[in-house]
């Protein structure tokens, strides 16, 4: 039997997801900006191409069901970073063509952003998938946090160091920038990988295979009540997250009259917040020696409910005059978020071997792509939203209130509907034999 992998391990893995956030901020945020302000673009092409590559990522579970059929990861981890590294070059040249063709600029930007979405699905679902089968139990939250926080550091990083390359702007340049960034991240995917699946690769025996291929295991997994809940829990509560972050400096500008900068200010807070969230519940489940189903059940259901309560807090403030304080309150805001979050990725590495046999892969991206479609639909509804409650009710403080509201009430039905995976998988677990109980413990 391979046996887990450390803390070393965990890290170097960590650096995929670095690599993949680096790329990715680039064709998301960077490209944006520069279709927009550089070339006085309409806002929608840039968004049109964002939310197409969210779309693209419904094919999460083909590229995890693909991944089980040989039992191997690191091809489809590499496989997904070349296809997104290609997609991000692609991008960036069709982001320069656009200057002075913008219709076949268009046209590659598409195919490009088609490769980094099915890159990002591949090589997601893979590593999360790979972390789920080689980590240990007790040090799986505590491994989602580091993943996730690896991901913001090569985002922070790629955007600061790119940033300052990019300046004096040409469109030669940006293709420069982002080819050099998109190789090195390439190559340190690469490199971190190397070895990492020991006996794991061996090939598997999948049943769905001769009976019907994918669309026959993803039915049967659809089939698993605790895969299904837990997959519109994902959609639910990242559509509330999602949906809230985007709205969030609008808020704060109309209703407390806080500048551009002030703002940007309180979104960084956020996510201080939602980082201090997800370190804490990783300390706690490493101190109890292990993020076991009880521990799961506690951070996923009680940040969903903080989130919830964190929110209304803030959107009452406004129109109530309660004098809650602004900043304090977004901090609250975020480690509750934080904490929800870090705990789904470990309730997704903990499940993810739960019901039938070798299909880690398929479930794990079904997840993903719950969560992906969950973030596409997210930015569009709560800014549609806050724009129709503004129409109907004029003051912005109670338009936001409103929207707020809504928001909050997605977060406790994302509580409720942890609750019900948990209690799926008390009962699951009750009804097995004791000697397949080491086979499908949530760790």
């Amino acid at each position: 039997m391979t046996r887990p992998i450390g803390w070393l391990g965990i890290v170097r893995l960590g650096l995929v997801q670095a690599g993949l956030g680096s790329i990715v901020v680039l064709t998301t945020s960077t490209l944006n900006r520069v279709m927009v302000i550089e070339l006085a673009l309409p806002a929608l092409i840039p968004g049109a191409l964002v939310a197409f590559h969210y779309v693209l990522q419904v094919l999460r579970p083909r590229l995890g069901y693909g991944s089980d059929l040989g039992g191997r990861r690191t091809p489809w981890i590499l496989g997904g970073m070349a296809a997104l590294a290609l997609g991000g070059m692609g991008a960036a040249g069709g982001t320069a063509l656009m200057a002075t063709h913008l219709a076949a600029g268009i046209g590659v930007a598409l195919v490009a952003f088609a490769l980094v979405g099915v890159g990002v699905g591949s090589a997601g679902t893979a590593l999360l998938t790979l972390l789920a089968k080689r980590v240990d139990p007790t040090r799986r939250a505590a491994a989602a946090t580091i993943v996730w926080l690896m991901m913001i550091a090569g985002i922070a990083v790629t955007a600061t160091v790119a940033g300052k390359l990019l300046d004096p702007f040409s469109p030669e340049r940006l293709v420069i920038v982002t080819s050099v960034a998109a190789a090195v991240a390439f190559v340190v995917a690469v490199l971190a990988v190397w070895g990492m699946e020991g006996d794991a690769s061996q090939p598997v025996a999948l049943p769905a295979a001769q009976s019907g291929g994918f669309l026959a295991a993803l039915a049967e997994i659809w089939a698993e009540p605790q895969a299904r809940r837990f997959a519109i829990f994902v959609f639910v509560s990242m559509l509330a997250y999602s949906a809230q972050e985007l709205i969030l400096e609008p808020f704060a500008g109309a209703v407390f009259a806080l500048t551009p900068g002030q703002s940007t200010g309180l979104t960084g807070l956020h996510h201080a917040g939602v980082l201090g969230g997800m370190a804490l519940v990783a300390v706690c489940s490493v101190l109890a020696g292990g993020f076991r189903v009880r521990a799961m059940r506690i951070s996923t259901v009680g940040g969903c409910v903080g989130s919830a309560v964190g929110i209304l807090l803030l959107a009452a403030s406004g129109p109530l005059g309660l004098g809650w304080p602004l900043r304090e309150g977004v901090l609250l805001l975020g480690g509750a978020n934080g904490a929800f979050a870090v705990s789904a990725i470990g309730s997704m590495m903990g499940l993810a071997s739960n019901g039938r046999a070798s299909r880690e892969g398929t479930r794990m991206g079904l997840w993903g792509a719950a969560q992906a479609l969950a973030f596409g639909a997210g930015g569009l509804t709560g800014t549609a939203a806050s724009d129709l409650a503004r129409h109907v009710f004029g003051s912005p403080a109670t338009a936001y209130a409103a929207v707020f509201g809504m928001e909050a009430v997605l977060f406790l039905a994302a509580a409720r509907l942890a609750m019900g995976v948990f209690q799926t998988h008390d009962t699951e677990t009750a009804r097995r034999p004791a000697v397949s109980n080491n086979a499908v413990q949530a760790g």
